[in-house]
């Protein structure tokens, strides 16, 4: 096992070396001194899902949504409470499917909202629909479990 994590910086996308024996929680980004975790998920643009996709050492969940979607606005809070549980070890991202339709195509997203879980850049899995907060962390937790 690896003495540092690849985790990248929601304020300014910098990838950043946590030791594995400090709290993730705690850890600050060396380029921005901003927080890496603050229990909000992260709106991205195609670029940004794309490197903290790749580069980071945990696992990311993405919202696809768009904001004319009604059940994308429902889920929105609870996706928000999902955050505060799910991080250090889980990074949530928000990719809006109106303005990143490239990505969002890349992704075969065909309804929303939809959620997207990868690690080490791999999609483990999806799902679309409204979900609650205690839905949405269930269900991340058991696709992790079940990836190995």
């Amino acid at each position: 096992m690896s003495s540092t994590r690849n985790i990248v910086c929601p304020h300014c996308s910098a990838t950043n070396r946590v030791p594995a024996s400090k709290p993730a929680k705690e850890a600050r980004c060396g380029a921005c001194h901003k927080g890496l975790f603050e229990g909000h998920p992260v709106a991205v643009d195609g670029l940004t899902f794309n490197k903290h996709r790749h580069a980071n050492d945990i696992a990311v969940l993405v919202d696809v949504w768009a904001a004319w979607c009604g059940p994308c606005r429902a889920m929105a809070p609870m996706f928000e409470r999902a955050a505060s549980e799910l991080e250090p070890e889980v990074r949530l991202l928000k990719l809006n499917a109106d303005e990143e339709q490239r990505t969002s195509a890349e992704l075969g997203v065909s309804g929303i909202p939809a959620l997207l879980l990868f690690r080490g850049g791999r999609l483990l899995a999806r799902t679309a629909g409204v979900m609650d907060t205690a839905k949405i962390v269930a269900w991340t937790r058991s696709q992790l479990a079940g990836s190995g």
